[in-house]
């Protein structure tokens, strides 16, 4: 009996090991097989958080601060009295902050109007590698006009300052070279100058990037307001207003973008360069414009 034991304990001593072993390449086996399952992001479908005059896919950094200044000069078609539209110029300076890797906010304020605007920006999908073929973000904007009322004689309440934009963006990167992206836009207005002008505004933007070599890339970006009215008898549109159509370029310089473009657009918040757009791009009422982007760093990522 004695000898049964010594043989079992000695065989159990062999086996144990054995078993140790196997359990550890198991494990080996299963962190690599997370490895791999584990998805791969795209990247940079566009070069910034703008595409030209609205948003693009893209996210600031979490802990990361963009500064961003916009200029639209003059009509092109103006002349040379007025320097082909440079003696003339309405700007935008905005912050955006990222908050997580999902979320990003901003504020902004307008010399167009005299407007403030602030907005977020959550993304719900990512364009992963075995993943989602696209990436979705939906994005809600507030928008303060502070011009001197137009009449003074009536009642005016603070609450019609008021407009807001909701939008989703659904874009996909199809290669290091080609990005685009749709637009479906919300615009609301508390109120509307009269009975026939609407307060809700539908409209389908459609934009794209093609890259033209490591810092330089071409952009387009169009807007079209929708025929659809939610209340019989108003408008789908404002009166004497255009689609908006963007073209241009992103130019990437170290901690800069510049992005340089021509435009039919006057302001820079949603409600003004998507329903409130006056000029015919092909008539010549076109802006010559730019926006800067420059980040810094505010909160860097703790090490594990």
């Amino acid at each position: 009996m004695m000898k049964k034991t010594i043989m079992m304990l000695m065989l159990l001593s062999f086996a144990l090991p054995r078993i140790y072993a196997q359990d550890d390449l198991m494990k080996m086996l299963d962190d690599d097989s997370k490895k791999t399952k584990k998805k791969n992001y795209a990247t940079a479908t566009f070069k910034t958080s703008r595409l030209i005059n609205g948003h693009s896919i893209e996210n600031v950094a979490p802990g990361v601060l963009d500064l961003k200044i916009s200029h639209r000069f003059g009509m092109l078609n103006r002349g040379a009295y007025e320097l082909f539209g440079l003696d003339q110029a309405s700007m935008r300076i905005g912050l955006d902050y990222g908050i997580s890797k999902r979320l990003m906010v901003g504020a902004g304020r307008s010399t167009y109007q005299k407007q403030y605007d602030a907005f977020a920006k959550f993304k719900i999908l990512r364009q992963a590698q075995g993943g989602s073929p696209i990436s979705v973000s939906a994005v809600s904007t507030v928008m303060l006009k502070t011009l001197k009322w137009d009449n003074i004689s009536i009642k005016n309440y603070y609450t019609s300052r008021l407009s807001f934009a909701h939008q989703l963006i659904i874009a996909r990167k199809f290669s290091d070279g080609l990005s685009l992206q749709l637009m479906p836009s919300f615009i609301h207005y508390n109120i509307a100058k009269n009975v026939t002008e609407p307060n809700d505004i539908f409209a389908l933007g459609g934009g794209g990037r093609i890259k033209l070599n490591k810092r330089l890339s071409f952009n387009v970006e169009y807007y079209h307001v929708l025929p659809i009215s939610i209340v019989t008898g108003e408008n789908y549109r404002l009166a004497g207003t255009k689609n908006s159509l963007a073209v241009g370029f992103d130019i990437e310089t170290g901690g800069h973008v510049f992005q340089l473009h021509f435009t039919n657009s006057t302001g820079m918040t949603e409600k003004t360069f998507i329903t409130e757009t006056t000029g015919d791009f092909f008539k010549g009422d076109v802006h010559f414009g730019f926006n800067v982007s420059r980040v810094f760093t505010i909160k860097t990522k703790k090490k594990k």
